[in-house]
């Protein structure tokens, strides 16, 4: 049998291996779900309901369990695998808010007779989640998906399943019935029979653009809905007016947090006018920060997540460098006391970037920020806008009118306004745009629900004539 190894990504030792899941074991789970699906869809939407309230307890009860195999598989420190965990955990918490989010319309449009509409869940539905946040992605699809009545099949990253397995087995013992959440293993086979299989209504995608556009064309001419969040390059603008001290801790903490494997790392900045004079600021903050194993105490970042992603962030490093950047702060290279074997690089700055160059056009999803030049505000936001994706983007000024100004003309689906990582709450959804998602349904909040639901439109007539008298009730209704 096919296996993957997940390592602990700061000593390159082995924690486990995992296996690619059959043709006959995914099968069964499709069947296992299909099947599930004809008795859950009927429950009541306060059973579903109290099973979200559960299941949002055990996991705030298991929150460190959970941190810490994140930080085991994924590296990054036990800090940041908890806010990875508690962001995933607000959104369970908005799912158990369905009843309301599933309400209809309803209209007398003649006399006698009603229009409503109804939403439906679709039926078994996939979710294909990053190895960079192993608890949040998972819990941005499936208890949204269950909740509503849909059964769901989750194939987490070969990489990094532990926080997965962790979440399964809690959503068993909220006493989510056998068939109604599966997890599968795998690749590539995996990922093409989550694509084809027909008992699979929709599919979920969070990940590289490679892997994204192709799930989204596969899965959609097999007639499935498809919402793929892919890459970003996430750009902040500073204006000279903005506040330094506030500016350069979060410019500092979102460009280097996490090893910078966020997609809506802030990893390009351009300063405008005078702003470049902080140049010499920022590299000190980013020098103070400690790159160590996540779990170490005082480690402000962790290691990547393999040796290939290591090779692959100093190569567009050093083209940077070797088409005219300015490389200022080199954190390739770096040993780390107790973890040589690591896949550490330490926060890096490159300068005087341009537009054309590699280490500017690609996502590179390591410490790295790059930095650009602009004259005047309109110049920031003619780069921003003429960059291929659209997930996220922030400004920092102490001007209302500046920031209305780039509020409304920037093309990105998700302002920050002295904000470096915008990601909005779920009661809102996140909101990437352009070249940084595929599909017209975002994740969570009230897109969410109209992902992972069909309408149903009744029109009705009852005549009132028709109406017969009735004993009254006196007893107190209830509902079950």
């Amino acid at each position: 049998m096919l296996s993957y190894t997940a390592m602990r990504r700061a000593t390159q030792e082995i924690v486990t291996l995992v296996p690619e899941a059959t043709p006959e074991e995914l099968k069964y789970a499709a069947d296992s779900a299909a099947e599930a699906f004809k008795t859950w869809k009927k429950t009541s939407i306060l059973h579903r309901q109290r099973k979200m309230l559960d299941l949002q307890l055990l996991i705030r009860d298991n929150m460190d369990r959970i941190a810490h195999s994140i930080t085991l598989e994924q590296g990054k420190t036990l800090a940041d695998a908890r806010g990875d965990v508690l962001r995933g955990l607000q959104v369970v918490e908005s799912a158990c808010a369905i009843p309301h989010m599933l309400m209809g319309d309803t209209l007398e449009v003649a006399t006698d007779m009603d229009t409503y509409t109804i939403r439906e869940p679709l039926g078994v539905v996939a979710g294909i989640t990053p190895f960079n946040f192993p608890a949040m992605i998972p819990l941005w699809m499936f208890p949204l998906a269950n909740v509503i009545g849909n059964t769901c099949i989750i194939k987490p990253s070969e990489k990094d399943p532990g926080a997965t397995m962790i979440l399964a087995e809690l959503a068993h013992k909220a006493g989510i019935p056998a068939g109604v959440l599966n997890v599968v293993h795998g690749a590539r086979d995996t990922v093409n029979f989550i694509c084809d299989n027909e008992h699979i209504k929709a599919i979920s995608f969070v990940g590289s653009d490679q892997a994204g556009h192709y799930i989204h064309d596969r899965g959609s001419r097999n007639g499935k809905r498809v919402q793929a969040n892919l890459g970003a390059k996430n750009h902040g603008i500073i204006m000279p007016d903005a506040n330094k001290n506030h500016t350069l801790n979060q410019l500092t903490g979102a460009a280097f947090g996490a090893a910078g494997q966020r997609c809506m790392a802030l990893s390009t900045v351009v300063f405008v006018g005078k702003a470049q004079e902080w140049l010499p600021e920022l590299v000190e903050r980013a020098k103070q920060l400690k790159v160590s194993s996540g779990f170490e105490a005082d480690a402000d970042l962790g290691p990547l997540i393999s040796p290939e992603s290591l090779t692959r962030v100093e190569r567009l490093i050093e083209s940077g460098v070797k088409e005219g950047a300015d490389l200022i702060l080199d954190g390739r290279g770096i040993k780390v006391q107790k973890y040589e074997k690591g896949n550490f690089i330490g926060p890096t700055i490159l300068t005087n970037v341009k537009t054309d160059m590699e280490c500017y056009r690609e996502e590179i999803f390591g410490p790295v920020l790059v930095c650009l030049n602009a004259d005047t505000l309109d110049e920031a936001i003619d780069i921003i806008n003429k960059n291929q994706y659209g997930n996220g983007t922030a400004i920092f000024t102490q001007s209302g009118a500046t920031a209305r100004k780039f509020a409304n003309e920037v093309d990105a689906g998700q302002v920050g306004i002295n904000v470096p990582i915008p990601v909005p709450l779920p009661m809102f959804s996140f909101t990437g745009s352009r070249g940084s998602i595929r599909g017209d349904v975002n994740f969570y909040g009230k897109s969410g629900v109209s992902f992972y639901t069909s309408t149903k439109t009744v029109t009705a007539l009852w005549r009132h004539e028709d109406a017969e008298a009735n004993v009254s009730a006196v007893n107190m209704p209830t509902m079950k």
